[in-house]
């Protein structure tokens, strides 16, 4: 019975160690993490509303609160303006749906007009090789100068082709970002 108890307290004291070392070493890289998402998010807003007239150096951001979502959590949309006039040239939101096997998110770009400028996919969890395919270089172009509606994928009656294989995560991606615009429609009192 000693030894049974012995080795209880052996493990005991091994799993408190490895817990501990866990917690001290999540204590020290969360923060270096959410400075890196932080500023890959900025990368991305950057990257869908600028074009060859407007340069990143060009473009601020005002953030504004589009809703709360069901966790509690805020979820915002950026007003994009030119620095030396003020001009909004567009909006930038993130577009999140739960697809195949994970929440896709999607940085959107917009118009004025709430035309689609470019989109990205910034994170994603999929099935390698097919829903994945969602950061292709290709699949982003599908969504450019599209309007709410022609927000429809090609199985649901629309002219967005479905990544082969993948037809979810290309439905996910489309209606996220189709329900953020409305939206940020519905905010801004379009």
């Amino acid at each position: 019975m000693k030894y049974y108890i012995k080795l209880g307290f052996i493990l005991l004291i091994t799993c408190a160690i490895a817990a501990g070392v866990l917690a001290y070493v999540n204590q020290i890289t969360s923060p270096k993490i959410a400075a890196v998402k932080a500023e890959d998010a900025r990368k991305a807003r950057l990257e869908v509303i600028t074009d060859s007239d407007l340069t990143e150096d060009k473009v601020d951001f005002d953030k504004k609160l589009l809703e709360m979502d069901v966790k509690g959590d805020s979820v915002f949309y950026y007003i994009a303006k030119q620095k030396d006039t003020g001009d909004k040239v567009g909006y930038v939101l993130t577009a999140a749906k739960y697809g195949y096997s994970s929440n896709v998110k999607t940085v959107v770009g917009l118009d004025n007009n709430y035309k689609i400028k470019k989109i990205k996919v910034i994170d994603q969890a999929e099935t390698p090789g097919l829903g994945a395919k969602c950061v292709a270089e290709d699949f982003a172009p599908k969504f450019k100068d599209r309007s709410l509606e022609t927000l429809k994928v090609d199985k649901d009656g629309g002219d967005i082709k479905s990544i082969t294989g993948a037809t979810i995560t290309t439905r996910t991606v489309t209606n996220s970002i189709k329900d953020s615009i409305i939206k940020l429609m519905e905010k801004e009192g379009k």
